[in-house]
């Protein structure tokens, strides 16, 4: 089955399905979102979108056609599918993760971010720990003096599944939320005990409105998952 996966025509059937059935739950349900647009939080700045791995399946629908946007998706079978998935959506594809390509990925994300580009990125991506922040998601936004935007969403009608990151797949004819947390900064002569600091506001900012939107649509929120010795993500991607 993994086999059939990686091939090439396998890919593009499952994109097709997946970008319809993203395309039918947005348009059959109704959205609200909570707390500004990143062009109002961060005054027209290049953003740093930050959500996590299993909240990634509306995200798209949320951005199309709004703001060029590049995310950062890791180069295994699994992220290949993810960008031509995206690409629909006219979201371009940066590519990299923890484990393969990160400091290109980094050097990609601080350029687009100096030209004036939003990127987004899942900061407990590709492998986990589930909901718990990259330090490098923090080195890039201080590279590149990008705020962060934690992000999230949820939804009345959907199915959690039973993988690392507890995906949320938002079915139609529900009622979702998209929530924005506070824009987070990153100084640039932030040092270790500074990038900490910012990297625990993410994840805390990030869980605290996952279990706010999770609430507002009748949901039991997801849990992080606890923390083992030697957890780390250098970069998070999809």
């Amino acid at each position: 089955m993994k086999r059939f996966l990686r091939q090439e025509l396998a890919q593009r059937a499952i994109a097709w399905i997946c970008v319809r059935f993203m395309r039918l739950a947005w348009a059959t349900s109704r959205w609200e979102v909570v707390g500004g647009e990143p062009p109002i939080l961060t005054g027209g700045r290049a953003f740093i979108g930050a959500f996590w791995h299993g909240r990634m399946l509306m995200m798209p629908t949320m951005w199309r056609r709004r703001m060029p946007i590049s995310m950062l998706v890791s180069e295994h079978a699994d992220g290949r599918l993810i960008s031509r998935v995206i690409a629909r959506f006219g979201i371009d594809t940066i590519a990299g993760s923890s484990s393969n390509g990160g400091a290109a990925a980094v050097r990609a994300m601080v350029k687009a971010l100096k030209d004036g580009d939003p990127v987004v990125v899942t900061p407990d991506g590709p492998r986990g720990p589930r909901m718990r922040a990259s330090a490098g998601l923090i080195v890039t936004a201080r590279l590149s003096g990008a705020p962060i935007i934690p992000v999230t969403y949820s939804t009345t009608r959907g199915r959690v599944l039973e993988s690392w990151d507890r995906f949320l797949i938002a079915l139609p004819f529900g009622r979702g939320v998209f929530i924005y947390g506070r824009p987070v900064e990153v100084p640039p002569d932030a040092d270790g005990a500074a990038l900490e600091r910012a990297r625990l506001e993410v994840e805390a900012q990030l869980n605290a409105i996952t279990a706010e939107a999770d609430r507002r649509c009748g949901r039991t929120p997801v849990e992080p998952a606890p923390l083992r010795a030697g957890d780390s993500a250098v970069l998070g991607a999809a």
